[in-house]
């Protein structure tokens, strides 16, 4: 058994069950083989899955916001987990080129509070909204005892599904196929954790600061500790429909949640047995560089479990990062190049004086 001693999973297990999951999963591709609704097996670097739908390739993805929840009942702010929503599933697409189209999410609860819920569906409409997305349903479940959380409050789990089509000036997905050593790595900037890496972060808070940690100011930005950890993600699917509508169509394009960039570019990058050199990354947000003092943890943990302040990382032609860099900044992102392709499978991260090595499985 291999446990993430961080925060008590057993990595060995959770990916047994993702083998039994999909493993069924694939039994059932047989019964849309050759007709509408059938499932491709032939995208690389998945982020989101491929299905033919009346002759146009339509991807399709889950996700949820996961124990960020937890910083919502902490603080009693609930009106930006749905950008935690829908980045979670519209990059995922966007990832593979798609165009996120329509969402509908689950919302499951011990009890429900009005004015909790109309927050959250507030700040999901919003999210839907800057992401160019229009939500087509959903459910809201009672579960009574079978849903539990922290304190007094609406206790709930929230969970979304999401489609798109393939973005305008692109004729099939991407994914990573047209990376070669030499390509340039462009990096998105993330202000917060996303939707990952929190089972952590709150042991080492809790183990430091105490029961209500959530209370005390993070001395790197000023902020209370529930605050800084319920940053918002960066929305970033309309910057991929936006290059590729300009012709700078990446040749692909991570996007860095769970496992970080070494798992994410990783993915990207095993399809030809790549791999690159981040020489220049995001700096880590104040208090993601804080939190990593607290847990007197080394580098090379933090890069496999948060993003360490990357949304994105977009695989471009050398001769286009420029242009990329240009349009990104223009819509409000910050972006720089990061790093260069290598054909070297080994992900090299440059952390101040230090440099990491992850090998691409």
């Amino acid at each position: 058994m291999t446990t993430d001693r961080r925060s008590g999973l057993d990595l060995d297990l959770g990916g047994r069950c993702s083998a039994i999951a999909y493993g069924w999963t694939r039994r059932t591709f047989a019964a849309r083989e050759g007709r509408d609704g059938a499932v491709s097996t032939r995208l690389n670097a998945s982020f989101s899955s491929l299905v033919e739908l009346g002759g146009r390739q339509v991807g399709i993805t889950s996700d949820g916001v996961g124990t960020k929840v937890e910083l919502a009942e902490r603080t009693g702010a609930y009106g930006t987990l749905g950008y935690d929503l829908v980045a979670m599933v519209a990059d995922d697409l966007a990832a593979n080129g798609f165009e996120p189209t329509n969402l509908t999410n689950i919302l499951d609860v011990d009890r429900l509070d009005e004015r909790v819920v109309d927050e959250l569906m507030r700040g999901l409409a919003q999210a839907a909204g800057a992401a160019g997305i229009a939500l087509a349903g959903g459910e809201i479940a009672e579960l009574g005892a079978r849903v539990g959380g922290w304190g007094e409050g609406m206790h709930f789990n929230w969970c979304a599904t999401a489609i798109g089509v393939l973005a305008p000036g692109l004729t099939r997905p991407i994914d990573g196929s047209s990376c070669a050593p030499g390509d340039a790595v462009v990096a998105i900037g993330e202000k917060g954790l996303r939707s990952n890496g929190f089972s952590w972060a709150r042991m080492v808070l809790a183990a430091t600061l105490g029961e209500r940690w959530h209370e005390s100011r993070c001395a790197a930005d000023g902020r209370t500790w529930g605050e800084a950890l319920l940053t918002p993600s960066i929305v970033c699917c309309p910057l991929v429909t936006a290059l590729a509508a300009k012709g700078l169509v990446p040749h692909g394009i991570a996007h860095v949640t769970g496992g970080g960039i070494p798992d994410k570019l990783g993915r990207v990058l095993k399809v030809h047995g790549l791999g690159a050199r981040i020489d220049r990354p995001f700096s880590a947000p104040p208090f993601m560089a804080e939190l990593q003092r607290l847990a007197r943890a080394p580098a090379s943990q933090v890069w496999r479990q948060w993003n360490m302040g990357h949304a994105m990382l977009l695989v471009v032609g050398a001769e286009d990062a420029s242009r990329v860099v240009s349009l990104a900044e223009g819509a409000g992102f910050g972006a720089q190049v990061a790093g260069t392709i290598e054909a070297e499978p080994v992900i090299r991260i440059r952390d101040g004086q230090e440099e990491v090595a992850f090998p691409v499985r």
